[in-house]
Formats: C-alpha cells, structure tokens, sequence
C-alpha cells in the first residue's frame, strides 16, 4: 500500500468523501477511562468547513463525557470497499433550534420527537487529523493483487493509505 503525502484542500476533500461515503462511524469519547466508551454514530453531515455533525440525546453517556472532555476520535470502517478512516479531533453538545431543525429528517423520529424534542442535540465534531487506508478498488481486485504477490513475490499496490493533516 502506497502512502500518499496531500495539502490541507486534498486532505479535506479525501476525508469528506470518505465519511459521506461510509456514514456510520464507532464514536469514541472518554478517553481516561478503560474500557473506552464506543457508540456507533450516524453522520448527518460534512458541512464545508470539514466539520462533522450528528444527532445525540441530551441525557446520553456520550454527550455528558464531552461536556467532561471534549477529545473525540471517529472510527469509520466500510469492510466491504475495504475503506476505512480514523478522525481525531474536537466535539461540542449544539441545541440551537436552526441546526437542528436543519439536519432533521422524518427517519430521526424514530429516536426523537420532532426538531423541538426538548432531549435533541446535535455534536459538531471539528477534526484535527486523520489516518485513512483505502484500496481504491474492489475487493476482488484487490485480492487478485494479494494473490499475485503470494506466488511472484513482486509487491502490488493495493491501495493508498496516509496521514490527514486537517
């Protein structure tokens, strides 16, 4: 695998298609603690900035450890495209009512009650860095070139994978 060196707009960009791409991502707050606290997260949207928003319950475990600590790092893993992307960066609790009114959608009524739920927030998470690993191509491919390499002993490229300075 190939490592790529990219400016801050590749960097953007390759993250952006990443996370609108996979959607759902192992949200991991809490990091004095052991076990570490994981919640599967679904992303509501990669504004222009790169900034990164979901929906979360006011009285929810993850939200009270980012008021505790707001270091968050987004585990998101399509094991099918063989694309996967870990983001480290900032989180904040919003509950002004236009963003949240913004992002809602009739499949969130299935956890809140409406945009003026009293319980709905949404988590701006501002990313720092990231590390990606990502074939590029399908699996089967992908494969074929392991494979290749097994019998001839010649290396092949499988993919791409580097570090995101965002």
């Amino acid at each position: 695998m190939s490592t790529k060196k990219m400016t801050k707009d590749e960097a953007l960009s390759k993250m952006k298609s990443m996370v609108k791409s996979i959607k759902t991502a192992m949200m991991v707050t809490d990091f004095g603690n052991k076990p570490l606290s994981a919640v599967p997260m679904t992303t509501k949207e990669v504004d222009k900035e790169g900034n990164i928003w979901f929906f979360s319950p006011l009285d929810s475990d993850h939200n009270a450890d980012i008021a505790k600590d707001n270091d968050v790092q987004l585990l998101y893993s399509d094991v099918s495209d063989k694309e996967f992307i870990s983001i480290y960066g900032k989180a904040s609790i919003e509950t002004n009512k236009d963003v949240l009114k913004e992002f809602y959608s009739k499949i969130d009524d299935a956890w809140f009650a409406g945009p003026d739920d009293p319980n709905l927030t949404a988590i701006k998470f501002i990313p720092k860095e990231a590390y990606f690993w990502d074939t590029k191509q399908n699996k089967y491919v992908s494969l074929l070139k392991i494979g290749a390499t097994a019998v001839t002993g010649d290396s092949k490229d499988i993919g791409e994978k580097g570090k995101l300075d965002l």
